[in-house]
């Protein structure tokens, strides 16, 4: 029973007290928690591989990042730099037009991701362009694709799959990791 003081208003405990203060500490704690979810959740960004894009069907108009190897042959520089190329994984291919400037490590074999959207023709209109120089930054996707065809090999070069001009993931004759064209020592 609660005690009541003499105007007949009941009084609080200190056990209510301390309830009341654990709950108002976890709302705010959760309110902290959902503001920052929230917050990140703009700002962590995946990419698909063509083979997803092509899987799922995506909408057009659907802005997301594309992730894969740039297809050797692909690459066609227009007037004002716009610049036409194809992004696979080995599976599928998606057409890619941008315009700018592209990285330095931008070049056929090479593994980009493009943020952009996809046009109604299935043409991905990206508006940043990203060159990857390491391994790491590969899809699994691709990677498993690589490793299928005998392209992909993880402790040096084995057979001829390998040379001086390969595709990131991909180990040179000398067993480095491949990141495009490199130059004779």
């Amino acid at each position: 029973m609660r005690r009541q003081n003499r105007n007949g208003t009941k009084l609080v405990t200190r056990k209510s007290r301390r309830l009341i203060l654990i709950a108002a500490c976890g709302a705010v704690l959760a309110l902290a928690l959902g503001l920052i979810l929230s917050a990140m959740s703009g700002s962590i960004v995946f990419f698909r591989s063509p083979t997803e894009v092509t899987a799922q069907g995506v909408a057009p108009g659907t802005r997301f990042r594309l992730g894969g190897l740039v297809k050797e042959g692909s690459l066609q520089r227009g007037p004002d730099q716009n610049i036409d190329f194809a992004v696979t994984d080995t599976n599928a291919t998606v057409q890619v037009q941008y315009r700018g400037l592209l990285p330095d490590l931008f070049r056929e074999g090479q593994g980009i991701v493009a943020e952009g959207r996809l046009e109604p023709g299935g043409i991905f209109r990206a508006d940043t362009v990203l060159a990857k120089h390491d391994e790491s930054y590969m899809p699994r996707e691709v990677a498993d694709a690589l490793k299928a065809q005998g392209r992909w090999q993880e402790g040096g070069a084995k057979g001829a799959a390998a040379s001086k001009e390969s595709p990131v993931g991909v180990k040179t004759a000398d067993g480095e990791p491949g990141l495009g064209r490199r130059s004779e020592r």
